[in-house]
């Protein structure tokens, strides 16, 4: 066999946050919304982002997808060789679906495929093979009003994913829903990550849920507004609501409570 080369370049991670800060201002006051955002993502991660309201979570999230600046550190991603462009590169998932009323779903799911001005016939194709992922076949001209929270929330899911974006950026997507259907949520997001790869950061303030998402974890903190880790989480995948109740699982919890001061 041969020997690895232990000099070898490590791979250039697809995001790259360094000592990132963001102050927001207003009529001479000023606002830390966030500092020392340190992180180095590899494409095909889910990333957690867990906090309190109002640490900067958010924040985050706006800035990788280019809707604010920072106002130092440095925020890289992709490569000069794969040039990252935020329009057409980013899906976002919100706390609400946000469907539009008027549309059924399959229209819904296509909408950013018509801003984008993508063909139409290929978008409708990968429409359907989205809405086979999360679940809602035979639902395609349905109305909103006419499913449930979850089942809105994977067509939304779907709208993000439908324009193939190299990164998904979703604001505590499940906060609205009962704590059974997020429960199905998170295993039904963990099911679409493995089959699709995309890069995922996944805000939450959740702790369990942070730690039964992500592949690694960022802890945000308030008072002021920092990133106090982003560490792995070295649990298997496929994960399951039983790993719960593991002494690892209460470990990385017990560790992110620390880091928050809760203990």
């Amino acid at each position: 066999m041969a020997e690895l080369n232990a000099a070898a370049p490590a791979a250039r991670p697809f995001i790259r946050m360094e000592n990132v800060s963001k102050v927001y201002r207003s009529g001479g006051n000023e606002f830390l919304a966030v500092s020392d955002v340190t992180m180095n993502v590899t494409e095909g991660e889910l990333i957690s982002l867990v906090g309190p309201s109002g640490c900067g979570k958010t924040t985050v999230l706006k800035i990788l997808a280019d809707l604010h600046g920072h106002d130092d550190g440095t925020v890289e991603i992709g490569d000069p060789a794969n040039p990252f462009t935020p329009g057409r590169d980013v899906g976002m998932v919100f706390q609400q679906p946000l469907l539009l009323k008027w549309r059924n779903i399959i229209d819904n799911i296509l909408l950013p495929a018509e801003i984008l001005g993508l063909p139409m016939k290929s978008a409708r194709a990968r429409a359907m093979e989205l809405i086979a992922l999360v679940g809602l076949k035979g639902f395609e001209t349905s109305r909103p009003y006419e499913l449930s929270g979850g089942m809105q929330q994977r067509a939304a899911i779907a709208r993000a994913l439908v324009h193939d974006p190299r990164l998904v950026l979703m604001d505590e997507p499940f906060g609205a829903l009962d704590a059974l259907t997020r429960e199905r949520m998170n295993l039904e997001l963990l099911r679409i990550w493995t089959e699709s790869r995309k890069t995922i950061l996944f805000v939450t303030h959740s702790i369990q849920e942070a730690v039964l998402m992500g592949s690694h974890c960022a802890v945000l903190t308030s008072g002021p507004a920092r990133m106090a880790d982003f560490f792995p989480i070295d649990l298997p995948y496929p994960r399951r609501l039983d790993m719960r109740q593991s002494p690892e699982f209460g470990a990385y919890s017990r560790r992110i409570y620390d880091l928050l001061g809760m203990e």
